[in-house]
């Protein structure tokens, strides 16, 4: 292992949170957009059995534009590997932006399982078909040059996000985003969600499946579709969501750029009224 694997990280003096399963997915680690400072405070603060990164961890796609790779992406990295080698099972299924690591899967490093797709077993017997979900965009599986133009405009959101939250957090205003903000409000978009959502549930019923585990569009949500439920655990670039299970079954969306908003507050609530 390298040096900076046995580095001590700091000290939590918060209770970490416990679940049975976490997936995260659409990180971009190699973008200015991402928010590797919120995820790693999240991987800091939780437990879980298995850890599924569902694809877009790192952005091939930018990288191949121009070297950005801050000392925070390699903590993100440092920590999945942390805990993989303390005993979480870590199954890394690529997604387009990182399909370079298509080519290994089947393979494993440094703990991290790679795959292609994963069938997830519920606490409470339920399969769940696990997969990035960019086979179902049709934008980028039969028009790859339209998605990279998309992907350039979005790139720009993104890179106006940063400095609009750069500029909030001097003025101590919490994490917002302005790409998800607007693009929730396009009716072209809010149309593809939707029919996004149903072909991913689609596929869930002929496999056979009773659900499905997606990232890819940046919209966190659970619905169900004929007795099929469908999962995406949304992105670490505008939402900084992951979706989570407990030890019972349980499976809900956890906000962490909203945890992050509670604490903050009361934290100077307790300030104030001390």
């Amino acid at each position: 292992m390298p040096d900076w694997f046995h580095e001590k990280e700091p000290r939590s003096f918060q209770p970490k949170k416990k679940y049975r399963t976490v997936w995260i997915s659409d990180i971009h680690l190699g973008t200015s957009g991402c928010n590797a400072e919120l995820l790693l405070d999240f991987l800091q603060s939780i437990k879980c059995e298995t850890l599924y990164l569902v694809g877009d961890i790192v952005d091939g796609w930018r990288l191949r534009k121009g070297w950005y790779w801050p000392s925070s992406h390699n903590e993100v990295l440092r920590r999945i590997l942390k805990m993989a080698h303390k005993g979480t099972r870590v199954v890394y299924v690529p997604g387009n932006h990182d399909e370079m690591f298509r080519d290994y899967v089947g393979l494993g490093f440094g703990g991290v399982e790679l795959a292609h797709e994963a069938i997830h077993e519920t606490a409470d017997g339920r399969l769940l078909l696990v997969t990035h979900g960019d086979m179902f965009d049709s934008v980028v599986l039969y028009a790859k040059w339209l998605a990279f133009l998309g992907d350039t405009a979005y790139t720009f959101l993104l890179k106006a996000n940063v400095w609009l939250n750069a500029v909030r957090r001097r003025l101590h205003l919490p994490y917002w985003s302005l790409s998800s903000y607007l693009k929730m409000r396009v009716k072209n978009a809010v149309a593809f969600i939707g029919e996004y959502e149903e072909a991913v549930a689609r596929a869930a019923i002929e496999r056979g499946v009773d659900g499905v585990v997606c990232g890819h569009i940046h919209h966190a949500e659970i619905r169900d579709f004929d007795g099929v439920t469908y999962y995406n655990d949304g992105d670490w670039v505008e939402s900084c969501t992951a979706l989570v299970e407990d030890k019972h079954g349980n499976m809900s969306i956890l906000d962490w750029a909203e945890e992050n908003r509670q604490r903050k507050y009361a934290a100077k609530m307790a300030t104030v009224s001390a």
